[in-house]
């Protein structure tokens, strides 16, 4: 897509003036950017619009005899996940290396995105480390991560860090706040102070599968609402392996975000009772949020939602159900 205007879009609004930001315009306007950078937060999208940024910053410029958007310029070139197992492959590493070796057509520089740079196969980061060690003249390598420290040591040595906090929107999905409201009404119920009898234990277990019912539907409805709106902006030259692993993607960061808004939800349910001392609350707080983080962790290996899930809520319910005095 070809650009009218000579000047770069903007930061996004939760980014612009943070020291990183600042640190990479100040390089970018010197001309004294590092050849290879590492671009690290909790969420995907927000590293891709950094990402494009700094790509539109340094390949737009009044040296370039015509203005594209990142994704459609024809010195910017993009490294991706591919096919169900959601890896980078040595063969898909060298057609990219191939193409930073070749000199520019438009621009003085060149850019090459590696998205999820912690998918590379072993074979492929070897192949990479090695034009990390020569970086082709007058290109810019930017590696995308949510698991920086998956990534080989010799790779993360020859990288300039830069960690980026999350500048997405507020999460929007159908069903959601109605989810939270039963997940804290929930809470609420197991922590009433009375000692469960079995039609109290089995209410409490017939919403928590509910709970787990809903939180699958709800994220796939999101998943494809995300992917239809993405999926019209990607390049026309991606195969079907490219956007299965991108739809993959989506649905992987969007589980997360979930996770972490049961985290804020869990949190707001037990600080009006920590404000009155609830020694309860504060130990079933601390054992809720260990538990999640731990469920956050297992999702980052790719199990699956649903039972990392009823995990969390069965360690719940028994963190969280009062018990009488013996």
């Amino acid at each position: 897509m070809r650009m009218n205007r000579p000047f770069p879009a903007p930061w996004p609004d939760a980014l612009a003036g943070t020291p990183s930001i600042a640190v990479i315009d100040r390089a970018i306007s010197r001309q004294r950017l590092s050849h290879s950078l590492l671009l690290t937060g909790d969420d995907l999208p927000t590293l891709e619009r950094v990402a494009s940024g700094i790509a539109d910053r340094l390949l737009n410029v009044a040296g370039s005899s015509a203005h594209f958007a990142p994704d459609h310029h024809p010195d910017c070139f993009t490294l991706r996940p591919a096919g169900k197992m959601r890896l980078i492959s040595a063969e898909a590493t060298r057609a990219l290396i191939g193409k930073v070796q070749v000199s520019a057509n438009v621009s003085p520089r060149k850019v090459a995105i590696v998205h999820e740079a912690d998918r590379m196969h072993l074979a492929a980061a070897n192949i990479f480390l090695k034009t990390l060690e020569e970086p082709p003249a007058n290109t810019t390598l930017l590696l995308l991560t949510r698991r920086p420290y998956a990534l080989l040591p010799t790779i993360r040595s020859r990288v300039l860090h830069f960690r980026f906090p999350l500048a997405a929107s507020p999460l929007v999905a159908d069903g959601w706040p109605a989810w939270i409201g039963d997940y804290a009404a929930w809470l609420e119920r197991l922590s009433a102070g009375a000692a469960p009898d079995k039609k109290s234990a089995a209410d409490a277990l017939f919403c928590l599968y509910g709970l787990i019912a809903r939180f699958g539907a709800i994220l796939e409805h999101a998943t494809a609402e995300v992917w239809k709106e993405q999926k019209s902006k990607l390049p026309a030259e991606l195969d079907d392996d490219e956007q299965i692993a991108i739809e993959t993607g989506i649905a992987n960061g969007l589980r997360l975000r979930l996770f972490a808004s049961v985290a804020e939800s869990t949190r707001a349910f037990a600080l009006p009772r920590l404000a009155v001392g609830d020694e309860h609350t504060r130990r079933a707080l601390i054992a809720a949020i260990g538990r999640l983080e731990h469920a956050t962790g297992l999702l980052r290996v790719n199990l699956n939602e649903s039972a990392v899930l009823e995990d969390f809520l069965l360690s719940s319910l028994r963190i969280w159900s009062r018990r009488s005095p013996s």
